[in-house]
């Protein structure tokens, strides 16, 4: 770089962006990298704090953070997304659609681990909307070495660390078990709290049966559901350890792939999650979901609405930051619950 006193920087162009913050105002590039300095530029530079400017003068083999940034950029940036910038060195992601963040932790961790790149992200496995930033990129100084983003994008390999899965337009059958429901001695509170969260996520409950705590009518009630034109099965109620609870037992008989029936996550370690000899997720939720804000529910719901599967260790993992502080005010998915992975 070579220095310059800013009364003698006229006509001569700027090397990097240069940064006017005013409280609560701005803060972003008040000149651009590329600029040429103006005579009526030279007061603005002073009332920033500029005595000199630097003017660029790239080495054989370096490249400017701009460059470097797009390699970032382009290593990153998956399906269902788009970019701005770059801008004071920096790219920021954003997503074209609501949708499901995928993130490859592990490839991720491998650009971070050099203190001269960086990529800030939301969390894996996270619902997004339709511009909702992704995440940001740049290197940390003002240049690089172009070997060293070229030897990096081929540890990184072609395909890209963020990816965006659309949520698909889905059929769900919802099977409500309880004999007092059944008999229509109380009135049916679960169904109404199911059928408004699956709406956020393009799905709809087109079927919808009552059945009484028998696990063969449970299971019976599967299979019907299973034959019809629904891809997701919800079941609501029975799922604690009771002795009259028989909806786990019906979902482990039926399904061809049991995911699990229990998970580190509260409010919801009751829940279950199979899968039909077609692929088809089956549901069981336990009845937290009908009164707490956030539940187990609202972390694998996402999933099954892009047709992600689920695994069982994945929900194992759930275990740290699966714990929901139930704040008065709920802000999930913001806050820390489900983001251990």
């Amino acid at each position: 770089m070579k220095e310059v006193p800013v009364e003698k920087s006229v006509g001569m162009v700027l090397g990097h962006d240069i940064t006017e913050i005013i409280k609560d105002k701005f803060k972003g590039p008040r000149f651009k990298k590329g600029h040429i300095i103006k005579e009526e530029d030279i007061p603005i530079l002073k009332k920033i704090g500029k005595k000199n400017i630097y003017i660029f003068e790239l080495e054989e083999g370096m490249i400017h953070e701009d460059q470097a940034a797009e390699y970032l950029r382009d290593m990153c940036m998956g399906e269902n997304m788009y970019a701005k910038g770059p801008s004071e060195g920096k790219f920021d992601v954003f997503s074209e659609l609501d949708g499901l963040l995928k993130v490859d932790i592990e490839r991720l961790l491998k650009i971070n681990i050099n203190p001269q790149m960086m990529v800030a992200s939301r969390h894996n496995n996270m619902p997004v909307k339709e511009d909702d930033k992704i995440f940001g990129t740049r290197i940390i100084p003002l240049v690089i070495e172009k070997e060293k983003m070229e030897s990096k994008k081929a540890e990184i390999g072609k395909e890209p660390i963020f990816n965006i899965l659309p949520f698909i337009h889905q059929k769900v059958g919802l099977i409500t078990t309880g004999s007092e429901i059944f008999s229509g001695l109380i009135k049916d509170t679960f169904s109404p709290v199911v059928k408004e969260k699956v709406k956020k996520y393009n799905l709809e409950v087109t079927e919808h049966v009552l059945v009484s705590d028998d696990s063969d009518d449970i299971e019976r009630e599967i299979k019907k559901m299973l034959d019809k034109d629904v891809d997701i099965i919800i079941l609501t109620g029975g799922m604690s350890v009771d002795p009259d609870d028989k909806t786990p037992k019906a979902i482990t008989n039926v399904s061809k792939n049991l995911i699990t029936y229990g998970a580190p996550v509260l409010p919801g370690a009751m829940f279950c999650l199979g899968y039909s000899d077609e692929g088809k997720p089956i549901m069981g939720l336990p009845g937290c979901v009908m009164y707490e804000r956030s539940t187990i529910f609202d972390l694998i719901l996402p999933r099954i609405a892009a047709k992600d599967l689920v695994k069982a260790e994945e929900i194992a993992r759930l275990g740290h930051g699966g714990l929901c502080l139930q704040c008065r005010t709920c802000t999930y998915p913001e806050c820390s619950f489900g983001k251990g992975v």
